[in-house]
């Protein structure tokens, strides 16, 4: 399960050491670390990682199977997430040690800043593979955070990127090696921490205000 340190004005959230699937139990742990950031009072920035072979493999596909009645709630919960990262009103940065997969990439996209390992992992948006269409809020976080010539690659092709392409690209802002993916971040992090607060949440909330509104409808979030 996800648990959150900090060291000095850097929290930094372990997404866990599996396939960090967004199980609901996940989903709720995610939620309450970020409840804790937000509430935080002073210089503050937000570091999200992994150990292992995953960043993240994205949605619960076995939970959602067994559980189809609830798909409506989930995915509402899901795209609250990403708007709740993509307007956190602190500098966030994803450090993708390992592969980011499906709404594990999305949510590396909700973020500010990404890092990623340079010689191994897989950032990449399968969909198109797996006959699952993205929902308009996916869609909406994905055009809003990459360049259109790499969203539509991206979305369409379900094309997997290692480090150096994601960076050539603009998917991620640096590709270091595996030992550098966590200490990176947060150094990009450390530099940020002073912009931390209600000026920075309007900020972004201006600047995505379309995404943010696409994610947050409850009323019809499938399309």
């Amino acid at each position: 399960m996800p648990s959150l340190d900090r060291q000095d004005n850097v929290f930094v959230l372990d997404l866990g050491d599996g396939e960090n699937r967004f199980h609901p139990d996940w989903l709720t742990a995610v939620s309450a670390a970020l409840d804790e950031v937000e509430k935080a009072d002073g210089p503050r920035a937000l570091v999200t990682a992994a150990t292992g072979k995953f960043y993240s493999n994205g949605l619960d596909l076995d939970w959602l199977s067994a559980h189809a009645d609830q798909y409506h709630d989930y995915v509402v919960t899901v795209h609250e997430l990403f708007a709740r990262m993509l307007s956190l009103p602190v500098i966030t940065v994803a450090a993708l040690q390992g592969h980011a997969f499906a709404a594990g990439a999305m949510f590396s996209l909700a973020h500010d800043f990404r890092v990623m390992r340079a010689d191994r992992g897989y950032w990449c948006l399968p969909e198109a593979d797996i006959n699952i269409p993205f929902t308009p809020g996916m869609a909406a976080l994905i055009l809003s955070r990459l360049a259109p010539q790499t969203a539509h690659e991206a979305m369409l092709t379900a094309r997997r990127y290692g480090g150096a392409d994601a960076a050539a690209t603009g998917i991620v802002d640096h590709a270091v090696t595996e030992e550098a993916v966590r200490s990176t971040a947060i150094e990009i992090a450390q530099a940020q921490v002073s912009k931390a607060g209600d000026t920075l949440g309007t900020i972004k909330a201006r600047m995505y205000a379309p995404t943010l509104a696409t994610l947050r409808d409850t009323t019809n979030p499938l399309g």
